[in-house]
């Protein structure tokens, strides 16, 4: 991986936490790693957890955020998020959500959207 693409994913979650706390959510912590992998954002809102991938693109050349979350990617988010759970907060029986936000910037860097999917298969919420 590249500076400029840690930079950039860095950028991204920064972008995503702020206006995740602007809707109401509070950001418990960031880049959470384990054996299994890593969480960018663990949020909690009306005592429920999400477990929040951001996926940050510029430009349309490599796709879409939304299509960079492979079934891989979703099975190692699901285990991330049952170690988080029995490791930080002891309890499994919380309700939780594993999540995505999709930063989409331009080609000079200005944001132009910040999408929230709260279920990797829910409707998407804007945060802009």
């Amino acid at each position: 991986m590249t500076h400029g693409k840690v930079g950039l994913g860095r950028r991204g979650e920064s972008l995503a936490a702020e206006a995740l706390a602007r809707h109401g959510f509070d950001v418990v912590t960031r880049n959470w790693h384990c054996p299994a992998g890593e969480v960018d954002l663990v949020a909690r809102q009306d005592g429920e957890w999400y477990f929040i991938e951001v996926r940050t693109r510029r430009g349309a050349r490599q796709g879409t955020p939304e299509q960079s979350i492979t079934p891989s990617k979703a099975t190692r988010m699901e285990t991330v998020a049952r170690t988080y759970l029995g490791e930080e907060i002891a309890a499994l029986d919380v309700t939780w959500h594993l999540s995505v936000v999709a930063v989409g910037l331009d080609r000079s860097g200005r944001l132009l959207r910040l999408t929230f999917y709260p279920n990797l298969e829910s409707a998407p919420q804007e945060l802009l």
